[in-house]
């Protein structure tokens, strides 16, 4: 479990080695940014969160303490800002967001309903436990790799192994110390390999509840576009995906290498204020000295994480 105090202990290093004050934790030099920035990120937004579902633990908390189902935007919105705030942000706004984060967590505790995998019903699930901190970070790190690689020139070995340099550092926003991830890449991927293939990943009937709820739309103006779908099944390992219930027949195939065709044709000639993330360029502004975004950077705020500014925010 991460307690209070191993956070605090976590942010001081994370504060130390930090890029600058303004700069925020990673800086543009980062791997993460050149990653994070990219709008293309936004094609594995559905794979992630159906990795953190797999989780039984996950998707008992989801189901038991969120709103999910009533408000997915909203979700959407969250989470993102929760993860902008901690890569683009000033390192003091992403101390604020690992603090908040951490405080919301530590109200998410309950025991499962149904015995389901190995989790027994009855057992006890905490959201700031480090087996389930760990998975969701690592899913978040995986699929972001993933979706930019789908779209843009892959990274070489040398640069996954600064990425994963600075995701240990993402790492440490949620209180997991070095001990509580792999050393290196490779390592990374085993232990992704490994939890795939285990029974610690099992769709529970919750977990296809929520996902049939948001793929399927709970509101038509909500549904997902079939070949968002399709891409989000072809995406997921085969036991999970058959566990969801998505189907990856010719049609789904076809549909999603339509649409891959046709974002890797049109988005690398995109000009950089409708490619990048509203919360990166709100950075940028930072970086100039500029204290408020533009019109245009409010704008993509607003479809990113819900709100025109992501540094605007009281301190907690």
């Amino acid at each position: 479990m991460v307690s209070e105090n191993d956070l605090e202990l976590a942010l001081e290093k994370v504060r130390a080695e930090a890029a600058g004050p303004v700069a925020g934790v990673f800086g543009p030099s980062s791997i993460t940014w050149r990653i994070d920035r990219e709008a293309v990120i936004f094609l594995g937004a559905g794979r992630a969160l159906l990795l953190q579902l797999a989780h039984p633990w996950v998707a008992a908390a989801i189901a038991e303490h969120s709103r999910t189902l009533a408000d997915p935007i909203a979700r959407f919105h969250r989470t993102f800002d929760i993860v902008f705030a901690m890569v683009f942000g000033s390192v003091d706004r992403a101390m604020l967001s690992s603090r908040q984060l951490h405080r919301r967590h530590s109200m998410i505790v309950g025991e499962m309903p149904e015995t389901v995998g190995p989790f027994a019903a009855g057992s006890r699930y905490c959201a700031n436990d480090i087996p389930s901190l760990r998975w969701v970070h690592a899913t978040l790190v995986e699929t972001a790799l993933m979706a930019h690689d789908l779209v843009l020139p892959p990274f070489s070995a040398e640069e996954r192994e600064r990425y994963w340099t600075e995701s240990r550092t993402f790492g440490a926003l949620f209180g997991l110390t070095g001990d509580d991830l792999p050393a290196d890449w490779a390592g990374f991927a085993a232990y992704t390999a490994a939890m795939t293939a285990s029974d610690t990943l099992t769709v529970s009937p919750a977990a296809r509840e929520i996902a049939a709820q948001i793929f399927g739309g709970a509101r038509p103006w909500l549904r997902p576009p079939r070949w968002y779908r399709a891409l989000t099944a072809s995406l997921l390992p085969e036991r999970l995906r058959a566990g969801f219930g998505f189907e990856l027949g010719e049609r789904e195939i076809r549909s999603a290498d339509s649409a891959l065709r046709w974002i890797r044709r049109v988005y690398p000639r995109l000009p950089d204020r409708l490619r990048y993330a509203g919360p990166y360029q709100e950075a940028q502004a930072r970086l100039r000295g500029e204290p408020r975004p533009d019109w245009m950077t409010r704008c993509l705020n607003r479809a990113w994480i819900g709100r025109p500014q992501m540094d605007l925010r009281g301190k907690g």
